[in-house]
C-alpha cells in the first residue's frame, strides 16, 4: 500500500514487528510524560483538566513529530541532554511546590496556558529517548513514525487523567511524581556526551545521579515550602500586631 511521501506499507512480518515495537515503546515510555502532565494540570479546575491534558498531549506530540527528524543529530551534541535534564529538575521542584501549596489552600488555580507551556517544555525535554526509540523502530517509514508518536496521545491522556485524580485523593503521589522527575533529570544530565567525556559515566554513576537529583527535588521543594510557610506566619503575626495597635 503506497501512501506517497509517508512511505509504503507492506503487511509483512517486518511491518508487524515494527508496529508492535512502537506500541510497546509507547506503553513503556508514556509513564514519565503522564506524570509531568498530571502534575501540570493538578491546579486547574476539574472541568478544565481533561481539556488541558488532551490539548497539551496533542501539542507535545506535534512538536515531537517535528523534532524527531533532527533529534538524532541533537543527541550527540554536547549540553543538549544536560540542559534538558536541568529543565526537568526545575519543573519537578516548581510543580511540587505549587501542588503542595494548593493542598494547603494557599495556591489559586492555574490557567490552561500555564499548564500547556509546562507540558510542552517538559515533554520535549523528556522525550528524546522516546523519539529515538520510535524513530529506530519505524526504520525510515514516515507513516509508522507519525503513527507511533500519535499513538502516545491516548496512552498519555488516559494515564495523566487518572494520575491527576489520584493526586487529589492521595497527595503523596504528587511527591512520588516529583521524585520521578528528579530521577529522569539526573539520568539525562549524567548521560550527556559532555559529562560522559569528562567522567566516563558508569552504571553506578547513573544510579547515583538519579538518587542525588531525586533527593534534590524533594529536599529543595520541602525547604521552599517551609520558608514560604514561615514567611506567611510572620506576615500574619505582623498583621495581627498592627490590628491590635489600632
Amino acid at each position: 500500500m503506497d501512501f506517497g511521501m509517508l512511505g509504503t506499507i507492506d503487511f509483512n512480518m517486518e511491518f508487524v514487528m515494527a508496529f508492535l515495537s512502537i506500541v510497546l515503546i509507547d506503553l513503556v515510555l508514556a509513564g514519565d510524560n503522564a506524570v509531568v502532565i498530571a502534575m501540570a494540570v493538578k491546579n486547574l479546575p476539574r472541568k478544565k483538566r481533561f481539556v488541558g491534558i488532551a490539548v497539551g498531549a496533542g501539542a507535545a506530540v506535534l512538536l515531537r513529530v517535528a523534532c524527531t527528524f533532527v533529534v538524532s543529530q541533537l543527541l550527540v551534541m554536547q549540553y543538549v541532554k544536560l540542559a534538558g535534564g536541568a529543565v526537568i529538575v526545575w519543573i519537578g521542584i516548581k510543580l511540587l511546590v505549587e501542588g503542595a501549596e494548593d493542598e494547603c489552600g494557599h495556591k489559586e488555580a492555574g490557567t490552561i496556558f500555564q499548564a500547556l507551556w509546562i507540558i510542552m517544555v517538559a515533554d520535549i525535554s523528556m522525550s528524546i529517548d522516546n523519539m529515538l526509540a520510535v524513530g529506530a523502530a519505524c526504520k525510515g517509514n514516515l507513516f509508522l513514525l507519525i503513527f507511533g508518536l500519535a499513538l502516545s496521545i491516548p496512552f498519555v491522556v488516559f494515564t495523566s487523567n487518572l494520575l491527576a485524580k489520584l493526586m487529589d485523593k492521595y497527595p503523596i503521589i504528587l511527591w512520588i511524581g516529583a521524585a520521578i522527575l528528579g530521577k529522569v533529570g539526573g539520568e539525562m544530565m549524567v548521560t550527556d556526551p559532555f559529562i560522559v567525556d569528562i567522567i566516563h559515566t558508569t552504571k553506578a554513576m547513573e544510579y547515583g545521579s538519579m538518587i542525588f537529583f531525586t533527593a534534590l527535588v524533594v529536599g529543595t521543594s520541602k525547604l521552599i515550602l517551609r520558608r514560604k510557610a514561615a514567611k506567611a506566619r510572620a506576615e500574619m503575626a505582623a498583621g495581627g500586631g498592627s490590628a491590635a495597635q489600632r
